[in-house]
């Protein structure tokens, strides 16, 4: 078989592993706190087995990263909406575990427990469970995640962060499970909690749009090639063989 081919094959494979995160990408576009997810290549070179050892470069299938680049916020109201500036998350404590988000919708149980939309309970910053005065007053919450109710300080928002190029999971739409343990934020001044809002989704959905056009066309176009190669490779066989 042809190198050409095999190149267009690792070309195709990693041309659908980009469409597939464009895909999750455009599917989140409306969620908050969502990260969007990038695919680095890298180029592998490889000998060819014939007399003169040549190179031929193929592309790997992709390293998924997530961009760092934050949601803007917007305005909610609710003294339990919160998001970040700078590089952090809210921990969660979920059934797989602590689990990183951005998303800073929370809300109150009966029992006083801060929780996350799905019913998570919030961590602090020494990963315990948030308890407020359920009879209190509303919470302030300071740009260092300090909780005050009725003027008296009754908790802390936990803000983690962790090294996510280190490898991750995903876990429901924004949340992020790293394979680095998270650690608490002590830089309050390059990371800050702000209260009565949230952080949207940092996908640029013009952007996507624009490299999933890029990539069809890409997948054509290599498609239309390796048919081109298989074509030139059949007309040599005849001819070697003495075929008309």
């Amino acid at each position: 078989m042809q190198s050409g081919l095999y190149v267009g094959i690792s070309s195709q494979i990693a041309l659908e592993r980009r469409l597939n995160t464009i895909a999750d990408n455009m599917a989140n576009m409306n969620t908050v706190g969502f990260r969007a997810t990038e695919v680095k290549f890298d180029e592998v070179m490889s000998k060819t087995r014939n007399d003169i050892n040549a190179k031929v470069a193929f592309v790997t299938q992709g390293n998924d990263y997530l961009s760092t680049r934050s949601g803007a916020l917007e305005s909610s109201g609710n003294p339990l909406d919160f998001a970040i500036k700078g590089d952090g998350w809210f921990s969660l404590d979920t059934p797989a575990g602590q689990v990183l988000t951005r998303d800073g919708r929370f809300t109150m149980k009966e029992t006083g427990e801060l929780v996350s939309v799905r019913g998570f309970p919030v961590l602090d910053a020494g990963g315990a469970p948030i308890q407020l005065n359920r009879a209190g007053g509303p919470p302030q919450v300071g740009a260092d995640g300090g909780i005050l109710q009725d003027g008296v300080r009754v908790g802390q928002l936990g803000v983690f962060t962790a090294d996510i190029t280190k490898g991750y999971l995903r876990y429901e739409n924004s949340g992020v499970i790293p394979t680095e343990n998270p650690q608490p934020v002590v830089d309050t001044i390059s990371t800050s909690v702000v209260q009565g809002y949230v952080e949207e989704s940092n996908v640029n959905g013009i952007g996507q749009m624009t490299e999933l056009i890029q990539v069809n066309r890409a997948f054509e176009g290599i498609a239309s090639l390796m048919s081109d190669s298989e074509n030139s490779l059949k007309e040599a066989i005849k001819t070697l063989g003495g075929s008309r």
